[in-house]
């Protein structure tokens, strides 16, 4: 049981993309995570890279804010794996 006066456990993702060079302004926002900037084809992936993220939280049974840094690691090592 959690004491009154803890804060609530949060966390999210957040990504940056440094290689825009067209002008347009890019943000997302999702369940846990924000992502900013990029060119288009980095914002993509940006994009694909947090929703596998969640969808291997969700198989899991897990929220990004209850994994161990070791766990978060591992899930992102295999969503590279999976994008290519």
């Amino acid at each position: 049981m959690r004491a009154t006066n803890q804060p609530k456990k949060q966390a999210a993702l957040l990504g940056i993309g440094l290689d825009n060079d067209d002008g347009h302004t890019r943000l997302t926002r999702g369940k846990n995570f924000a992502l900013v900037g990029g060119s288009h084809e980095t914002h993509l992936r940006m994009q694909e890279t947090a929703v596998k993220i969640n969808e291997h939280l969700d198989n899991r049974g897990k929220r990004l804010e209850d994994v161990s840094v070791s766990e978060l690691r591992e899930i992102c090592h295999e969503v590279r794996e999976s994008i290519g």
